[in-house]
């Protein structure tokens, strides 16, 4: 086999995958332990061997062309093969170890996920987690997350979509709200209450609640004067407080449900619900640590699902 890198290439692709993921030189230095002008000067190298610009730069920040960003993929693809192989090497691999970025959404990451962390650090003490809980979609590759939960239909993103669980859906209030405002017999009813409601965060819209009606799912939008952004938690806290009425999931307030704190309202209507599905980059080879998390969730969260290596 002929020789086609020289023995700074290696390093140079490092670089150019920091730069990428930090979005700035500045900040890819600071994590390399070099100059900002030390990284732009190792760009401009790949730039000038290859004939091509890899970034377009502002005063601000540098983001990848279209061209700089296919070849960051195959790069950093690249490069994690080469740490796998070093760690099976190195016998490792028997033992998975390093950082995993999992982003979740508020309600599921505190009512499902997080509750299993305890158990999947126990088994693997080497993987240590970087838990963001928003329900904000984020940018795998900018934001260096390997994997996330979301909520709804996942878009067609060349993401690997693996279906968790369809979470169901229902109308709730505390009984102090109930005594006070009456308990509403039928979905015309809503009209006079307090409707909690919780807003995208990232087009500000009311989400709609969704209803069983005539033997089929259908949205309907309700009257309220109370809007919970970005937090989904909030109606349900709101709602335990006797601030109104609420639709959330299930898994959310079986507890409350239990003790009576909360009481379901117009249950007839009850019966629709919203998915939730694991997302994470399409990769030949993915990182150990990263498999194993993915391996775990599945297994406790989605019983009836294998995982499939990609």
């Amino acid at each position: 086999m002929s020789r086609d890198f020289d023995d700074l290439s290696l390093g140079s692709l490092e670089l150019l995958c920091l730069t990428a993921e930090q979005q700035s030189f500045t900040a890819a230095a600071k994590v390399a332990g070099l100059t900002p002008a030390a990284v732009s000067r190792t760009i401009a190298r790949l730039e000038q061997r290859f004939g091509a610009r890899l970034f377009v730069r502002t005063t601000r920040s540098v983001r990848l062309t279209d061209s700089g960003r296919a070849y960051y993929e195959q790069c950093k693809q690249a490069l994690v093969q080469l740490v796998e192989a070093e760690r099976a090497l190195n016998g490792e691999q028997q033992a998975p170890a390093g950082v995993v970025r999992l982003s979740l959404p508020t309600s599921y990451g505190h009512y499902r996920v997080l509750p299993l962390i305890g158990a999947f650090r126990a088994a693997y003490p080497g993987v240590q987690l970087e838990l963001q809980l928003s329900n904000r979609n984020v940018d795998f590759t900018a934001e260096g997350f390997d994997i996330a939960v979301r909520g709804r239909n996942p878009p067609d993103s060349g993401m690997v979509a693996r279906k968790l669980e369809d979470a169901d859906l229902l109308m709730v209030a505390s009984p102090d709200y109930l005594r006070r405002r009456g308990t509403p017999l039928s979905l015309a009813g809503l009209e006079g209450h307090e409707c909690l409601h919780f807003s995208l965060p990232s087009t500000g819209q009311i989400v709609p609640w969704v209803l069983r009606l005539d033997g089929g799912i259908a949205e309907r939008p309700l009257p309220g004067a109370i809007s919970c952004f970005d937090d989904i938690i909030g109606p349900v806290t709101l709602a335990r407080h006797g601030a109104g009425i609420a639709q959330t999931y299930r898994f959310m307030v079986e507890a409350d449900l239990a003790t009576g704190s909360l009481v379901e309202v117009l249950p007839e209507h009850a019966g629709a619900s919203r998915p939730f599905s694991l997302l994470y980059p399409a990769a030949r080879h993915m990182p150990r640590r990263v498999r194993v998390l993915i391996d775990f969730l599945i297994e406790r969260l989605a019983p009836q699902a294998q995982f499939k290596p990609d």
